[in-house]
């Protein structure tokens, strides 16, 4: 079934949607929450959700790209669900490492502007992967959207976990000098 029938039978809310989704977008969807949760048990319960605000978000919203905006739904989840466990002191997955590795590069919320500011920082890392080389920027978005693990990202790119450590810590950089001269201080 192509992603506008899925979403016109959404509108509709006729329940062959959430079948229909979860039968071409399942499996992805369950690999970004796996790469978060490095749980099989904590990934389907995840899924629900998904299914869940998938129901529950369109309509109002029709998206464009149906796979774009249930794996993003999908990370939501997932990552609220990983900082509830890590808040209960049971971490996991690669979203430690990610969180970790990204530290020195995004500046901490807070404060009453922190919505304008949010807003201004989606605009500038929009800015900065549109000015990155295209492989460069998929190996950043496999690691920091989708929480791929670093071999994961050789393997699919043929390249050595050396490389990869490399090409990210160099973007981590240029992100951060980035952050830097707009103002965004960390």
């Amino acid at each position: 079934m192509e992603d506008r029938e899925i979403v016109t039978l959404f509108w509709q809310r006729d329940e062959r949607a959430l079948q229909a989704a979860a039968d071409k977008y399942g499996g992805y969807c369950r690999a970004v929450a796996r790469n978060i949760l490095a749980d099989e048990q904590d990934a389907e319960e995840c899924l629900n959700d998904t299914w869940l605000n998938a129901w529950n978000s369109i309509p109002p919203h029709r998206p464009e790209t149906l796979a774009g905006y249930l794996a993003k739904l999908t990370r939501y989840a997932a990552l609220k669900r990983w900082r509830d466990e890590r808040a209960q002191k049971r971490g996991g997955g690669e979203a430690a490492l990610v969180y970790e590795e990204l530290a020195d590069c995004i500046p901490a919320r807070c404060g009453p502007d922190e919505a304008l500011a949010e807003k201004e920082l989606a605009e500038l890392l929009r800015r900065f992967l549109a000015q990155l080389p295209a492989t460069q920027r998929r190996v950043f978005l496999c690691r920091y959207w989708y929480f791929d693990s670093i071999a994961a990202i050789a393997a699919q790119f043929g390249f050595s976990e050396s490389k990869v450590k490399s090409m990210l810590h160099r973007s981590r950089k240029r992100l951060r000098d980035l952050l830097n001269k707009e103002g965004f201080a960390i």
